[in-house]
Formats: structure tokens, C-alpha cells, sequence
């Protein structure tokens, strides 16, 4: 673990430098870096950190682990003001405030980073990745170090690490086992309305559905459509399951969500200050992804007491036929190929 912080240290210092001397992303443009003859605790340090997840998420308290340990290991040096719930800003404002330095952290995804840098639509691509230790292997390491640093220089945000949120997966009001994308050939599958969802739909072999997640219940309970795509926490938070009869482990998308901290205010901290909070950063990250890996595998045990089915897909099948829908259209025009041949590198080690 102090390897791994000793090289994100490293990492961030270097992207963090990148901004001394520019205009437009609320950055110092004297030559000296803020805090940089302070190597200890001397200057307290307030940090204001939006989440627009409500406080009983996993990532949302995995953040409140992260508050805790900065706040104890620092005796009260750096304080976080931690918002949830989106009583500061919407979903779509907080990246926009941590640019503008309105507030000083949050946590993002690939999915609001693609308007500003449309490579990253590499990272919500059905197989992307084929599991956890795929994920957290690729961006919490060297590629995910050069995405990050990518991601800092076009956006004007530092992003600290990857949390797990969990592998989406497919579940029907029929009971119906989804071996390969066939299977799903006439299937009306709900999936978000956006552009980027509905392809991904597409691409697993459904006819995917917009439907607002709000509507979702009903929509499955009245044969509106035939099933829908979610983690298992949220098939469970939201009782799908009791109007489901069957669910296909497919893993078709291994979610993560990203620590992002403005550059202003990580070059105003110590060299000290910088290293407890990339340590309250792996605590979160700890946390977070211990917590969602325990309740996916818990809740297979549980949903099978309820009387559902659970099946596994041809994962191999799926992951086959989904990415080269995605090779084999624009939408990857804007992909780095290079940084896609390493992730499909890895994904064999």
C-alpha cells in the first residue's frame, strides 16, 4: 500500500504542476506552488466535497470513511464539509463547481467526462472490462494513471483513484436463461435514455426501452417491458426481485466511480497533507469496494430465497459479440486504441 500511495503521490504532484501558471482553471500563476515550503501541518485545510448520491450508498459512506481517516490521522488539521443527497449541486453541476473551485471534491464516472474528452466513452463500453480485479488493475495502475492524467489536462480536475459500484447485470420477468446475445434477440430491456445506454442495449442483442428508473417498477410489474440491467444492490434497494422471476449473471459492465479533486486545491496542500489524503482516498476505495463485492455475492443467496433463478451467461459470447458492436461503429472513432490494446492485455493476466 505505501508503494501504491508513493507512486499516486508522484502522479498527482506531476498533473497538479501541469496547471501552475495557467488561466481559466482557477490555478495560482505565480511560480511558486501554494503550500509547497510547508511540508507539515501548519496551514488547516477545509475541504467541501459534493456527492449527489444519497447517504446510505456505498460510495457515499465509503466517503465518509475517507472524512473520518483525514480528519483523525491530521488531529484536525483537514476538515471535510461532506454534502450528500445533491444539496449542493445536481449531478450535472458538480463537475462544474469542482472545476470553478466552488467546491473541492467529488465523485465522478466516465459517463460525465465524455462531452469534454469523448475518448472516455471507451470506459462505458459493454466488456471493457471482464471483472473487478480487471477494473481496479487497470485503473487503479499504470493506465489508469495515464487516463487520469489525460483526464486532468482536458477537464481541469485531478482524478484520485477508482471505487467498484458494481457489475451491472440482466434480469426478466420471464423465467428465461440468457446464455448468448440471441437469447436476447425480441427482448424489450429498459435501459436509461441516453444515447450512450441505448446502444449498449443494442449491443447486448435486446431492443432496449427508455424508461425513467422511477417508472421502472410499474413499467416491469405491467409487462411494459421484459426486464431491465442494474447491479444486484440496486435490483435489491428497489424490489425488482419481487417482480422478477429471473436473473442472468452477465457482468456486462463493471461500474466505477472516481475521487476528483480540483488542482488549485490540491497544490495549496502540504506535501504531508497531500499523502493523508491519498490514504483517506485508499481507505474509501477499501471500503467501498470490500462493501460491494461482499453484498453482490450476498445477495445471490438472497434472491435465490426469494424464489428467483439465477443463471449465468457465456460471458465469452457476450463479451465477443458486445465489443465489436462497439468496434464496428463510430462510436469508438474516438477511442485511444493503444490504451485499449493494454486493458485487453491485461484482462488476461
Amino acid at each position: 500500500m505505501k508503494r501504491k500511495l508513493m507512486c499516486l503521490l508522484l502522479f498527482v504532484t506531476m498533473i497538479s504542476s501541469m496547471f501552475v501558471g495557467c488561466t481559466g482553471n482557477n490555478v495560482e500563476t505565480s511560480g511558486e506552488t501554494p503550500g509547497e515550503d510547508s511540508g507539515g501541518l501548519d496551514n488547516p485545510v477545509e475541504l467541501t466535497i459534493s456527492l449527489t448520491a444519497v447517504s446510505t450508498d456505498t460510495h457515499a459512506k465509503a466517503m465518509a470513511e475517507f472524512k473520518k481517516y483525514v480528519e483523525e490521522k491530521s488531529n484536525g488539521n483537514i476538515t471535510v464539509d461532506l454534502y450528500t443527497d445533491a444539496t449542493l449541486f445536481t449531478q450535472e453541476e458538480e463537475l462544474v463547481g469542482v472545476v470553478a473551485g466552488d467546491i473541492d471534491m467529488t465523485l465522478t464516472s466516465a459517463s460525465w467526462l465524455t462531452t469534454n474528452s469523448p475518448w472516455i466513452s471507451m470506459f462505458t463500453a459493454g466488456y471493457i472490462f471482464n471483472s473487478y480485479e480487471h477494473m481496479t488493475s487497470v485503473l487503479n495502475g499504470e493506465i489508469g494513471q495515464e487516463v487520469f492524467a489525460k483526464v486532468a489536462e482536458e477537464q481541469g480536475l485531478i482524478p484520485l483513484g477508482a471505487w467498484y459500484l458494481g457489475a451491472r447485470q440482466i434480469s426478466l420477468s420471464q423465467d428465461k436463461a440468457i446464455k448468448t446475445p440471441a437469447d436476447l434477440a425480441g427482448i424489450n430491456l429498459r435501459m436509461p435514455n441516453s444515447d450512450a445506454w441505448m446502444f449498449l442495449g443494442r449491443a447486448l442483442g435486446a431492443n432496449p426501452t427508455p424508461i425513467s428508473f422511477s417508472e421502472l417498477y410499474l413499467s416491469l410489474q405491467t409487462g411494459v417491458v421484459d426486464g431491465q440491467d442494474n447491479p444486484l444492490p440496486t435490483v435489491e434497494s428497489a424490489k425488482f426481485y419481487e417482480v422478477q422471476n429471473s436473473i442472468t449473471l452477465t457482468d456486462h459492465l463493471i461500474d466505477s466511480v472516481w475521487p476528483a479533486i480540483n488542482p488549485n486545491t490540491w497544490n495549496s496542500l502540504s506535501d504531508e497533507q497531500k499523502q493523508i489524503v491519498l490514504e483517506g482516498i485508499e481507505v474509501g476505495r477499501e471500503y467501498c469496494d470490500t462493501t460491494n463485492l461482499q453484498r453482490e455475492a450476498e445477495l445471490v443467496a438472497l434472491f435465490k430465497e426469494q424464489g428467483v433463478v439465477i443463471y449465468e451467461a457465456d460471458k465469452t459470447a457476450f463479451a465477443n459479440h458486445v465489443l465489436d458492436q462497439y468496434l464496428n461503429n463510430p462510436i469508438s472513432d474516438t477511442w485511444d486504441m493503444e490504451i485499449y490494446e493494454q486493458i485487453q492485455k491485461l484482462a488476461n493476466n
